[in-house]
């Protein structure tokens, strides 16, 4: 743990200088470490939201009765905490028909079910009526407070004025536990969620058990009041920190939004995502950028980001989850944002896609897309291999931060022993962001030189 800590603590220190002392062009923040130009102060709420977001639960915390693990972090864990992960969980309802719409089966546990118990007793299970039993795998929680901040009118815009004719998208407005008027869903597989807070709430609840000030109830085991006997902590199980007034999920949302969102390098420029919009994918994986509204914190305001996602609901066919989760369909999903994508270990809404090569999960994913994204897929299967292996380069690009060669996450000496022979000298111009060296290019002004080093160095990962 220490050393995890010291490792934590060393880029923590670089980002809050270089904040004070380097150029607006300079290398970007890497997976988990949290936004360029914080102040002291959200530094800290962010070092805190990262302790508490990873902080294991026990019984006496408030964890269960049921649950599906002890800790944000655990399930948000890759590469580092707040990333992604492999963890699935189950999803079950009863399919509808005869007149008769789908049933969550809420009666029974549904639509969730909690795989652990803080007893055997409290244990749920799929019910023998559920005809639909699916898998859902941890999403990425990073850069989710400029998601927050994406202005409700961009997408209302994106789906009264598609991208292109096949596709046709609609917003999913819901009500912020917080109050205040109703947003555009930006987080869930299905949407459902559009602020960082409610997010936090929920997940706590769902995932964790944990009662919080939104929802002060527990969930029921299969349905069964009975069984909350083994659950001993009143309701609600989170409570306010005396001095900071904070309550967890106030903690978990402090490290949520103040995240840097994955990094892109080469941050534009690729062949690769030029094949991407011919083909049709920023139909709904849209590629020009937003810039964020207004936010409570201000450093979230007026940030252009791409995410790649138009957070609108598409019929996807085959490739629904055959869950009805409010105004969404059994066919309908959320369109996922592709930034980090390039770190995955798992790709769809059920991790179906893992296993194999990147490449080969690139295509494996396409392959699934169907409904509205069937064009699209027709179009990759008539790509030329070399257009298909610039655009699998520029999903790889997702995620990466300048000087991180091998793509794990951290800059070091192995990055450098491939780096160092790139070097062109200053107005060299023959480095394109289809380049290796385009990695390190950091101002992507065609060559590589000491200026690009220097940058290097502060991103040197200790």
């Amino acid at each position: 743990m220490q050393k995890k800590t010291l490792r934590l603590a060393l880029p923590l220190f670089g980002l809050a200088a270089l904040s004070l002392t380097s150029s607006a062009q300079d290398f970007q923040p890497r997976m988990g470490e949290p936004m360029a130009g914080l102040s002291s102060a959200q530094l800290q709420r962010f070092a805190d939201g990262l302790v508490e977001f990873n902080f294991v639960l026990s019984p006496a915390d408030g964890l269960g009765p049921v649950f599906n693990d002890n800790s944000c972090g655990t399930c948000h864990a890759f590469p580092e905490p707040g990333g992604s992960g492999t963890k699935l969980v189950t999803r079950f309802g009863k399919a509808a028909s005869g007149g008769n719409p789908f049933d969550p089966l809420a009666h029974k546990g549904g639509s969730l079910k909690q795989e652990q118990a803080i007893d055997p007793a409290a244990q749920e299970f799929v019910p023998a009526e559920a005809d639909v039993v699916i898998n859902r795998v941890t999403p990425m929680a990073l850069g989710l407070g400029l998601l927050e901040a994406i202005d409700d009118a961009d997408i209302l815009a994106l789906a009264a004025n598609p991208l292109d004719p096949n596709v046709s998208g609609v917003v999913r407005m819901t009500q912020p536990f917080e109050g205040g008027p109703m947003r555009a869903s930006k987080m869930g597989w299905k949407g459902g969620v559009a602020t960082t807070l409610t997010f936090s709430a929920d997940a706590s609840l769902n995932e964790m058990g944990l009662t919080n000030r939104f929802v002060g109830s527990e969930n029921l085991p299969n349905g069964d009041a009975a069984l909350l006997v083994w659950d001993t902590v009143p309701d609600p199980e989170d409570f306010a920190d005396p001095v900071t007034g904070l309550e967890r999920i106030d903690r978990q949302t402090d490290f949520q939004i103040f995240t840097a969102p994955p990094a892109q390098t080469p941050r534009s420029g690729m062949t690769g995502e030029m094949v991407f919009s011919s083909i049709g994918c920023a139909a709904c994986h849209v590629d020009t950028p937003y810039v964020t509204g207004a936010h409570s914190e201000a450093v979230l305001s007026g940030v252009s980001i791409k995410p790649y996602s138009d957070f609108l609901l598409h019929d996807m066919g085959t490739l629904g989850d055959g869950i009805v989760d409010g105004i969404c369909s059994e066919t309908e999903m959320m369109t996922r944002t592709l930034w980090g994508i390039g770190q995955r270990q798992t790709m769809l809404h059920d991790g179906r896609v893992t296993g194999v090569p990147f490449d080969a999960m690139v295509d494996w994913a396409i392959q699934e897309h169907d409904g509205e994204a069937a064009f699209s897929r027709t179009n990759w299967n008539n790509l030329s291999a070399a257009d298909q292996a610039a655009l699998v380069e520029f999903m790889k690009s997702l995620g990466r931060s300048e000087g991180d060669w091998d793509l794990n996450n951290r800059v070091d000496e192995f990055d450098w022993f491939f780096m160092e022979p790139l070097m062109t000298g200053p107005d060299a111009g023959t480095v394109t962001p289809d380049d290796g060296g385009a990695i390190i290019d950091i101002d992507q002004d065609g060559d590589i030189d000491m200026a690009d080093m220097a940058i290097f160095q502060r991103a040197y990962t200790f």
